[in-house]
């Protein structure tokens, strides 16, 4: 009986596992079909929407007068030449009136409208197929690509931030917008079209000066039409019921790599046409790590308030050990000229104010009491001679 017992025992638990293998296994297989269902969808997608022909680039250097003057006629502004110049400009990223003898350029073999037919970035982003709307900008590159779903919907040039001011890689969000912006930095600095993408920092996408490398004090300069697009597209940031900001709700922006300061132009001049040297993007867009940003480039006025401060303050001692920031880069502090102008003019009103009031105890006439004294004396020397003439002839 006990043997029949334990051979049922035996037989049931057998059962189960044998039940429990193809189960396994079956999830296994579902898994990997998952997968590959999902790699062939992102294949197709890109396929379907790589629709541009292959356009080869010719790179050379602008050697005299003479053909400076034909590459300025072939591709400077005009309403029927308006393509040529815009794909010239973005290929190049930089305006025409920056070109000089000396410049290397590159020049493509096919004008098209679309400036994504000159993208290095892929006309699909599998990973980011779930995004309503997303930013990624190459340091390196100099440009930037607006994907919308996963599809690419703009591709546009971009100057970002010179070696002392970089724009540093990592996750942002776009926050708020100005239709025409003067920097709390400089008043002089008019930047058309202004998205800001980081609100303590104050960096921000914006039209500005595109002399074809990375010059800017950390922002991502535009073109016009760039500029004027993205400003209309983008999304700002939401507000929590208290009608508080909810950090990094705008549209997502990632910064990629960084400019090699190294060279004179940039690495886009190399590629041999516009399906060559596609970036590699991120596998999973949203889980980029948060920018860092030395304290020493936040506005000196907030670097005492601002959210999360050890992050700021521990920003340059990460980006140098990562080799974001080389060891013989000395950043540039932040720096309000606004501030500066209103201490200059007030300090030369204090000055003027104390020589006025030296002067008075010295007996000393300023030079608007000089003028008028001289023009006093003028009147009565006139008045004189007028006098003497009739005095003269009764004297006669």
């Amino acid at each position: 009986m006990k043997k029949v017992l334990f051979a049922l025992i035996f037989l049931f638990f057998a059962a189960c596992k044998e039940s429990e293998l193809p189960k396994d296994i079956e999830e296994e297989d579902l898994t990997d079909s998952r997968e590959s269902e999902e790699i062939d969808h992102c294949e197709e997608k890109f396929i379907a929407l790589d629709t541009f022909p292959t356009i080869n680039y010719t790179s050379l250097k602008i050697e005299d007068y003479a053909q400076f003057l034909e590459i300025k006629k072939k591709y400077s502004y005009s309403d029927s030449n308006k393509w040529s110049n815009k794909a010239f400009i973005t290929l190049n990223r930089k305006e025409m009136r920056f070109l000089k003898i000396g410049d290397s350029i590159v020049v493509p073999d096919t004008i098209i409208a679309d400036m994504r037919a000159y993208s290095v970035y892929p006309p699909y982003y599998c990973d980011a197929k779930h995004i309503p709307k997303l930013i990624m900008v190459s340091n390196k590159f100099q440009c930037y690509a607006a994907y919308e779903y996963g599809v690419l919907v703009r591709f546009a040039a971009a100057n970002t931030g010179k070696e002392r001011t970089p724009t540093y890689p990592g996750r942002y969000a776009l926050v708020w917008r100005d239709r025409i912006r003067k920097s709390s930095l400089d008043s002089t600095w008019v930047l058309p079209y202004t998205w800001n993408f980081h609100r303590y920092a104050g960096n921000a996408f914006h039209q500005f000066d595109m002399p074809g490398r990375a010059v800017s004090h950390s922002c991502i300069r535009q073109f016009l039409s760039d500029s004027k697009w993205l400003y209309d597209w983008g999304k700002g940031v939401e507000l929590d019921s208290n009608k508080q900001q909810i950090w990094l709700s705008g549209t997502p922006v990632i910064i990629q790599g960084m400019f090699d300061y190294d060279r004179k132009f940039g690495p886009w001049l190399d590629l041999a046409n516009n399906k060559e040297g596609r970036l590699k993007l991120s596998s999973n867009p949203m889980d980029v790590e948060e920018a860092y940003i030395p304290i020493k480039q936040i506005p000196e006025e907030i670097q005492g308030w601002i959210p999360n401060r050890k992050r700021y303050l521990v920003a340059e001692d990460t980006l140098r050990a990562r080799g974001i920031i080389p060891e013989d880069v000395t950043l540039i502090e932040s720096v309000n000229f606004n501030k500066r102008r209103r201490e200059k003019k007030a300090r030369e009103a204090k000055a003027a104010k104390e020589k006025a009031r030296l002067d008075s105890i010295n007996g000393v006439k300023s030079s608007t009491d000089m003028d008028l004294i001289r023009k006093k004396l003028e009147e009565l020397e006139g008045k004189k001679l007028e006098t003497n003439p009739t005095d003269s002839t009764e004297k006669k």
